[in-house]
């Protein structure tokens, strides 16, 4: 593990330790235009080479502590009201199949984990959300996943229930894992259940295609951008780190959250060594 968690930064094109220098702010300048045009900044080559060789290595050595959730949700992550006409969007059920490493079980010695505990990381990306202060999440579950992907894994269309989510690409999969996005397809006055259903329906015409290029940070307003993973195939897993925040501190999960994603709802007081706990 690198000495500190900004030496996994490339700091020459993403000068943390620096923050009123001319290229952070440029870089900080670069990621609003990006939210500001299509509600996601790629902030690629955010960690550099040997930094990501490191990150692999380690999401490898955690997959095993992944729980694997699957089943049928729809794109608003919701109880569905079934009083609607049967042909609603809400209504419209998709499969899924994920897995994840909950922050509880992540070692401190994870690279993961030290980056996104990192005080200038949080500060980066705040200065690119341009909302104010923003806090780490409280939940001991969900403040920090590694998301595991592997051969028939997928994660259907979906809105978040969050306004932004921050992720780190580490491993591409050996077919699929698009991250595929309708940007900004609705607002908070228009749910634009015409163009969702057309979505569900099979028209992505209006889909664009964010590449999974390991090592890129991207900051991404989710709420109101239908997106996806596609399926996956291959023996490659797709590792990307989930790094959860909040514009007000103390922001905890549902129990019925962290049985549906986690399967337990008690968390470790600290990271197991070994797995399974003994």
């Amino acid at each position: 593990m690198a000495s500190s968690p900004l030496q996994l930064v490339d700091l020459e094109r993403y000068p943390l330790d620096d923050p009123e220098s001319p290229v952070y702010l440029e870089a900080v300048h670069r990621g609003r235009a990006q939210m500001a045009e299509r509600g996601a900044a790629e902030i690629s080559g955010f960690c550099h080479p040997r930094a990501v060789a490191e990150l692999v290595a380690d999401a490898e050595a955690l997959a095993a502590r992944a729980f694997h959730s699957r089943g049928e949700g729809t794109a608003y992550l919701e109880f569905p009201d079934f009083s609607l006409p049967e042909d609603h969007p809400r209504l419209r059920f998709m499969p899924y199949a994920v897995r994840a490493v909950p922050y509880d079980v992540i070692p401190r010695t994870s690279p993961l984990r030290q980056l996104y505990e990192c005080e200038e990381v949080t500060r980066f990306i705040e200065a690119i959300l341009d909302r104010g202060p923003i806090y780490p999440y409280a939940d001991p579950f969900g403040a920090l996943n590694l998301a595991v992907m592997g051969d028939g894994d997928e994660l259907q269309w979906h809105f978040d229930q969050t306004d932004f989510v921050v992720s780190l690409a580490i491993q591409a999969a050996s077919e699929g894992g698009d991250f595929d996005v309708v940007p900004r397809i609705r607002t908070a006055e228009d749910e634009a259940y015409d163009r969702v259903g057309a979505l569900l329906e099979g028209d992505e015409s209006e889909v664009v295609t964010l590449a999974m290029t390991p090592g890129t940070l991207l900051v991404f307003e989710g709420r109101n951008s239908i997106h996806r993973v596609s399926p996956i195939a291959g023996s490659a897993l797709r590792h990307v780190g989930l790094l959860a925040y909040d514009t007000k501190p103390g922001t905890v999960g549902s129990a019925l959250l962290r049985e549906n994603r986690y399967g337990r709802t008690e968390p470790f007081a600290t990271p197991p060594l070994d797995w399974p706990p003994k």
